[in-house]
């Protein structure tokens, strides 16, 4: 039996990798460690439902301030993902057990025990379930609504690149809020950093889900300080635009262990800022690019200002 809180158990593929030179954070990464009162209230509500959280798995730096508000990311369809890439602190290898069925009402009951307005849900990848987990996705989205109609659900999917082109129509027809894919990085550094993925796909799956409903948000990010020139980030900006992203997230790469991949530097919040500018005069319809940006950080007030910016876009 794996413990996945040893790395070289969590992580078997990189167990042989060198270790790499950790670059000392700089002030303006710094956190507060979690804690509290609020804290310890999301981590017993987790607990109780036997949910897992990417908040913990991926080791986010924002868990403490997030759930201290209540607000903590769900990621469904296991602990173990299918794909090794080299940024991710996820547990990787083949999932030792099936989809549980009875996990979309544990997501629900959550969801409502936290009072949520906005809820984000990501997963795993489970390569080795037929449609990806697409109808699991959408189990979870219809639980959520039954139970807390007037939370406004945000999904964070996998690429579903070795599915049918229905499974993407099985989520997309689910109705989330918005509809999350991340490139994660630039093309050139994709054999390296994300080699199970392919970014012409992921693109084409974000481009995909606005023609199957245009009313949908669509939302995607990349991380910096893993080898990429500005130039190239540009480039991806005028990807997303080109098909059709609404909400461009732009954050700081930490890496998870000497293992994993290297952090080539530390971004300036002031290069965030000028990201950020660029993306704007790109035609984004929000942006989030500061070194602690995650996907699912600050998510509901963000989805708030989406819809603002929609609205006065249309001129309503």
């Amino acid at each position: 039996m794996r413990d996945l809180k040893i790395p070289a158990e969590r992580h078997p593929e990189k167990a042989k990798n060198p270790d790499s030179v950790r670059l000392k954070k700089p002030d303006w990464i710094r956190v507060k460690a979690p804690g509290g009162k609020g804290y310890a209230d999301t981590h017993k509500i987790m607990r109780d439902n036997g949910l897992v959280t990417v908040c913990e798995e991926a080791g986010c730096p924002n868990v403490g301030e997030c759930w201290s508000q209540g607000h903590a990311t769900m990621m469904i369809m296991g602990e173990v993902c299918t794909r090794a890439c080299t940024f991710c602190n996820i547990a990787t290898g083949k999932p030792p057990e099936a989809l549980d069925v009875f996990e979309p009402g544990r997501v629900a009951s959550a969801v409502k025990k936290l009072g949520l307005n906005h809820v984000v849900i990501t997963s795993v990848d489970r390569d080795d379930v037929e449609d990806g987990g697409a109808e699991h996705f959408a189990q979870t989205i219809r639980a959520v609504r039954r139970q807390s109609p007037k939370t406004t659900i945000e999904i964070l999917t996998p690429d579903f690149i070795r599915c049918a082109p229905e499974a993407l129509e099985i989520v997309v027809a689910a109705k989330p809020d918005v509809f999350n894919h991340n490139l994660e990085t630039v093309p050139g550094l994709y054999p390296e950093v994300r080699p199970g993925a392919r970014y012409f796909h992921s693109l084409r799956l974000l481009q995909r889900v606005k023609e199957l409903d245009p009313s949908m948000f669509t939302k995607s990010g990349i991380m910096v300080g893993l080898g990429e020139g500005r130039q190239s980030v540009l480039q991806v900006m005028e990807d997303m635009r080109a098909a059709d992203i609404d909400f461009l997230t732009i954050g700081q790469y930490l890496q998870p262990t000497p293992k994993h991949h290297a952090v080539d530097r530390f971004v300036t919040p002031e290069e965030f800022k000028s990201y950020e500018t660029a993306a704007y005069g790109k035609g984004f319809l929000m942006v989030s690019a500061t070194p602690l940006t995650r996907s699912s950080y600050h998510a509901g007030d963000d989805f708030a200002q989406l819809r603002t910016a929609r609205l006065e876009k249309l001129g309503l």
